[in-house]
């Protein structure tokens, strides 16, 4: 039997222990290692940003126009047995309009069913541009439906069953084909120089840029003649800044 040295019996002993060390550990309990979490992808509905609601003070959008046969009885004075357009051919149209305290008002208006398209669109035109409307009421809501108060009361309207002034010819506001815009901001002038409405004044010096008169060239003007309107701010006998029509 060979015997060897004490050193080299050492020698040995350190080496097998050295290997021993080099030996793979049993991994340890997988419940009881750390691991990291991935997170699983997000799915397309998560991924998408969240709808943000308008903020509680946010302009409201204005309804749209609306369009209403009318009766005889709901024209009342403005009508009357003999007028050159019966009532089955005018509509009651409600528009949005800005008034002088810029804020969103509605207003009715009496028109030809014809033109209902061509008012909806001028109206929602003057709206964009925010040309201010004192108010739009039908002539009804005055007394005896006369144009002189509803003028006076710087009122926007459109049918009325009337004649042009010093003339037996019939206005074409009796047929519903004319819109008279802020009229007391925008008078008519006859050839002698008499004011309609009687309270208008000063509104006769053409040169003042209050908001809602109407000049040559202006946005409203336009919003008018683009659709064939023609505006009595172009004559000259008489001159009639209010008026826009239609034939």
């Amino acid at each position: 039997m060979l015997r060897l040295p004490p050193v080299v019996l050492v020698a040995t002993i350190a080496v097998a222990a050295s290997m021993a060390g080099c030996t793979a550990a049993a991994p340890p309990n997988a419940a009881s290692s750390p691991r990291a979490v991935v997170a699983p992808p997000p799915s397309p509905s998560s991924a998408a940003p969240s709808a943000v609601a308008p903020p509680s003070d946010a302009p409201a959008t204005p309804a749209p126009a609306t369009v209403y046969p009318v009766t005889a009885a709901e024209l009342g004075a403005s009508w009357r047995p003999g007028c050159p357009v019966e009532p089955g051919l005018l509509r009651r149209v409600e528009v949005n309009h800005v008034g002088f305290d810029d804020q969103t008002h509605r207003g009715e208006l009496i028109v030809h069913e014809d033109l209902v398209p061509q008012v909806i669109t001028i109206f929602e035109r003057l709206y964009v541009l925010r040309y201010p409307v004192e108010k739009i009421r039908t002539v009804n809501n005055y007394p005896g439906a006369t144009d002189e108060l509803s003028m006076e009361d710087n009122n926007t309207s459109a049918f009325n069953c009337r004649g042009i002034p010093g003339t037996t010819q019939w206005s074409q506001h009796a047929y519903g084909r004319a819109i008279d815009l802020n009229p007391l901001l925008n008078p008519y002038i006859d050839g002698a120089g008499a004011i309609q409405p009687t309270n208008a004044a000063e509104y006769l010096d053409r040169d003042r840029t209050d908001p809602g008169l109407l000049h040559d060239g202006d946005p409203a003007v336009l919003a008018f003649t683009d659709q064939g309107w023609q505006w009595g701010g172009f004559w000259t006998t008489p001159i009639d800044y209010q008026h826009f029509e239609r034939p």
